[in-house]
């Protein structure tokens, strides 16, 4: 009886013990392979932090190339405004230089006009002088003053139109006779009623004429 329970107790120790024991399937962990864990979880730590700074560089160069090209928009900007003020600034001086130009002709054209029946009268002043009266001091002086005008108003830009014997032009000629002549072409201008004058390319004073038909 007494050796039955003491085999009884030792199966139960043995039960007991066997509970204890860890379990038979699980498999210790090696600590090459705990190690093995350890440096892949650093690596992917150190992984993650290279793609974060690698990021950060991007952005930087990205931010770093935005600012250079709208910079440089800006300098294009600022340099097409420099160009074209320039460009107005030159066009402004060229229409002020041909409008002083015109203002001055039409001046000019003014003050000639004014001239022209002065020496129109120191024509015929002269006309009327006789022979004898021509060589006397008075007749002289007043050839004299209207050579020198005549020179003036030539250094001026002052020249007459041709008329007679030229072909009528109603540009230059105004015709206030027509007469019938055989002995000038048609369209010719026979006689010079008075003379026209022009300044530089324009016409201050168209001749007037009589044309034979």
């Amino acid at each position: 009886m007494e050796e039955n329970e003491a085999k009884d107790l030792e199966e139960m120790e043995e039960v007991i013990e066997e509970a204890e024991a860890p379990d038979a399937g699980e498999v210790k962990a090696e600590p090459e392979e705990e190690n093995a864990d350890t440096e892949a979880v650093q690596q992917d730590a150190e992984d993650s932090k290279e793609d974060k700074e690698e990021a950060k560089e991007g952005k930087c160069l990205f931010k770093k190339k935005e600012k250079k090209d709208k910079k440089d928009e800006q300098i294009a900007e600022l340099n097409d405004k420099v160009l074209r003020q320039m460009a107005e600034f030159e066009n402004f001086r060229k229409r002020t230089e041909k409008e002083k130009l015109q203002m001055f002709e039409i001046g000019a054209k003014s003050i000639i006009e004014k001239l022209l029946p002065v020496l129109d009268n120191f024509e015929r002043g002269l006309l009327t002088v006789s022979e004898e009266e021509k060589n006397g001091a008075f007749a002289q002086g007043i050839e004299k003053i209207y050579k020198q005008l005549v020179t003036e108003l030539a250094e001026a830009g002052v020249t007459p139109i041709e008329a007679v014997g030229k072909e009528f032009n109603p540009d230059f000629h105004n015709a206030v006779m027509h007469i019938e002549d055989e002995n000038f072409g048609e369209n010719i201008v026979a006689e010079e009623f008075q003379k026209g004058y022009m300044y530089k390319d324009s016409v201050v004073r168209h001749s007037m004429v009589k044309v034979a038909n």
